[in-house]
């Protein structure tokens, strides 16, 4: 992945996310998603601008199903935000860095 976004899979995801002592941004996508490829650089840009303060990473769909499905995941790209091990936030859809930004701010 990009500097500073992190990999997250069906086998990490507890880990990397649900444990995790920072809050978390995970952007489910997938390869064949054109508003997908289009947020991709806003998520690596956020992870660079929030280095330290939010672990930032994506998640494949088609290739770890068993975490989409747990999370209701039916449109992507979809921004879920875990704080706590709880999911905290969510953003649907290809939308403005501003956007993605309000809600992490909401999450700090």
């Amino acid at each position: 992945m990009a500097g500073g976004v992190v990999e997250f899979t069906d086998a990490n995801f507890k880990s990397e996310v649900l444990e995790s002592s920072t809050p978390v941004l995970v952007d489910f996508w997938a390869t064949w998603c054109g508003p997908c490829r289009a947020v991709a650089p806003v998520v690596a840009e956020l992870a660079r601008d929030y280095e330290g303060r939010f672990k930032i990473g994506k998640l494949d769909v088609d290739a770890n199903s068993d975490t989409a499905q747990r999370y209701n995941i039916s449109s992507i790209p979809a921004l879920l935000i875990f704080k706590g091990g709880q999911l905290a936030g969510q953003v649907i859809g290809a939308v403005p860095k501003t956007k993605i930004e309000a809600e992490l701010q909401r999450h700090l």
